[in-house]
């Protein structure tokens, strides 16, 4: 009997077999947008009485040959079903002794319905002179790329074999001469040391030049955005970096680096280790983006060092970031940074809340996944509700006691999966081990099953207003419409702090035509180079039907591809212009992301 595996969005039979090593050999085919290579896993025997086949995942794809230990190997590709694939069944010998690996090489083509792959025509990147192609596995991608054990309940190191005729980048340490000439085929080469889960997966290539950021940090993106995006990281990284480590323990995997994605990279950003892939709106030319690489900085801990066994216990990697990034805000902008942000990040769970139903089961933190997309579960829960979670623990046994439970934590599972119960386990055993009767009478009162389990928003803490009172009393003083504003009004304001001030704004009702004229003069928002604080400025303006707004609020859209600001900027000028909405739509298509392109024809009901 197969041993029982504990994640439902794997078809792979990982309790019987389980990856060590992965690796990859692909050609890139920019022409006929198509990865063609090899992978070889191998995989070793977990069980007395070994399983004689080997089940994979994998979705789309175009399989030609399979070997097992060089030898030709029986295999069958069952029928495909959403949202889990098709799995792989590859007869491996029998007899193969508990502990033993085998080598099964499998010959390969990615298809155009390849979930994971995104391939960018010259039109969607900033100097339109070259393609780009960039990867996105998490949740259950990778299956699309090779087939695989697709869980984050198993972790392998992998080697990168990537042939292209444009500079690459993968989720591991370059290997050997990396220098390159646009329009040449050359090897690139990988190495990641480190055990890491399918979801990790990552590769980019297209016209890319580095800089360095940090002392272990280079930033890469399009030769023409370089400098900016050197000035924009390099005050930061380090000091992430320096508070992370002093948080936690010191960074394992080597190098940290930054992958700023073209404009029409539709998303934030993704943790893949050694090279996060970011939004280029990060990038906004006042260094008030950047705390995006806190966040993507601290899945080096958790998350990429220490997972989710599976996508019912995400809370496990978001919750846990978010708590760490906000730590790292606050050690670097002062303490009331912390509450301002858990302040914002209370609206951003209240709204997801709202939008599935109090008593939605995708508002729980732990979310059953049976038969289910992690793609339709996936909300700011698992952020902000992980987040208050640890938050609460934090409180009950006080900062100091936490603060030396997070390393003990990091170091337990430091390269391994685990759920919530393990974790709860971990905690509970920690304190109790202490010998402190208080924190043992302290953890003794944690009610777990509620917080695991009960929907919708947990229990409210007080947080310290001081930052979000000064947004709220500005705006209030908009609502006369007799307020004279001046630029000392936001004169000491963050980007953050000018974010909550255009919300509540807008929320108060539509300002005169006149009033929004001047409160972008005022402030000077229409020649912020900050995409978040424009497009905020906009969505005012433009429901204050200001006419002398909608042509940049048009510009901007052929700008920027992030569904974040493309989609509400176009509902926006739809309203009030139509036709212009659609031209813009028209002239710009071919620059946004398929996704969003999709999303956009929707919103505007073409």
């Amino acid at each position: 009997m197969e041993p029982k595996t504990r994640d439902p969005t794997t078809l792979s039979n990982y309790g019987a077999w389980r990856t060590k090593h992965t690796a990859v050999d692909f050609q890139l085919d920019f022409e006929k947008k198509c990865l063609r290579g090899s992978v070889v896993l191998q995989l070793e025997n977990q069980t007395d009485q070994p399983s004689g086949e080997v089940v994979l995942d994998t979705r789309f794809l175009k399989i030609s040959a399979v070997n097992v230990d060089s030898n030709e190997a029986r295999w069958e590709l069952k029928p495909h079903s959403d949202p889990l694939g098709a799995p792989l069944h590859v007869s491996v010998p029998e007899g193969t002794p508990k502990g033993q690996v085998i080598d099964v090489a499998i010959e390969l083509e990615t298809t155009d319905k390849c979930t994971a792959l995104q391939w960018l025509t010259p039109a969607q990147t900033s100097n339109k002179k070259h393609p780009y192609m960039f990867s996105q596995c998490q949740a259950i991608n990778a299956r699309s790329v090779f087939p695989c054990q697709d869980t984050p309940d198993v972790k392998s190191t992998f080697s990168f074999k990537l042939t292209s005729s444009l500079p690459v980048v993968a989720s591991g340490v370059p290997v050997g001469d990396h220098t390159a000439t646009p329009g040449t085929e050359k090897l690139y080469e990988f190495d990641q040391k480190v055990p890491i889960p399918s979801y990790l997966f990552a590769v980019a290539s297209g016209d890319i030049a580095t800089a360095r950021i940090g002392r272990r940090s280079v930033v890469a993106t399009g030769p023409n955005e370089l400098a900016d995006c050197k000035w924009e990281l390099e005050q930061d990284m380090d000091k992430f970096m320096d508070v992370a480590e002093k948080l936690i323990f010191p960074y394992k995997w080597g190098e940290y680096n930054v992958l700023v994605l073209p404009p029409s990279f539709p998303y934030g950003g993704m943790e893949n280790p050694i090279y996060t892939f970011a939004t280029p709106t990060i990038i906004s030319g006042d260094r008030q983006n950047v705390d995006v690489i806190a966040h993507e900085l601290s899945h080096s801990w958790s998350g990429n060092l220490v997972s989710n066994a599976s996508w019912e216990h995400f809370w496990l990697n978001e919750g846990w970031t978010v708590y760490l990034e906000r730590r790292i805000q606050a050690a670097i902008h002062g303490e009331p940074e912390f509450d301002f942000s858990s302040i914002i990040g209370w609206k951003g769970l209240e709204d997801a809340v709202e939008m599935f139903g109090k008593d939605h089961e995708y508002t729980k933190l732990i979310i059953s996944h049976d038969n289910v997309d992690p793609e339709d579960v996936y909300s700011q829960v698992a952020y902000e509700k992980g987040f208050h979670f640890l938050y609460y623990l934090d409180r009950l046994v006080g900062r100091d006691n936490f603060d030396k439970f997070i390393p003990h934590y990091f170091t337990k599972w430091s390269g391994k999966s685990l759920d919530s119960f393990e974790f709860r386990d971990t905690f509970v055993d920690y304190f109790n081990g202490l010998g402190d009767e208080e924190l043992t009478k302290k953890v003794a009162t944690i009610d777990w099953d509620a917080r695991l389990y009960t929907p919708g928003l947990p229990p409210k803490p007080e947080f310290d207003t001081t930052m979000v009172t000064m947004c709220y009393d500005l705006a209030e003083k908009w609502k006369d419409a007799s307020f004279e504003p001046n630029v000392k009004d936001v004169e000491s304001f963050t980007a953050n702090q000018k974010l909550v001030f255009l919300g509540e704004v807008q929320k108060s009702g539509p300002l005169s035509a006149e009033r929004a004229q001047l409160l972008g003069k005022a402030y000077d928002f229409i020649s912020s180079k900050n995409v978040e604080i424009k497009t905020a400025y906009y969505l005012v303006a433009l429901e204050a039907n200001d006419p002398t707004c909608y042509y940049g609020a048009a510009e901007l859209l052929g700008l920027v591809g992030r569904m974040k600001f493309v989609r509400p900027l176009f509902r926006a000028l739809n309203k009030v212009d139509r036709k212009l909405a659609l031209s813009t739509f028209e002239r710009n298509k071919d620059f946004y992301h398929p996704v969003a392109r999709g999303m956009v024809q929707k919103d505007l009901g073409i």
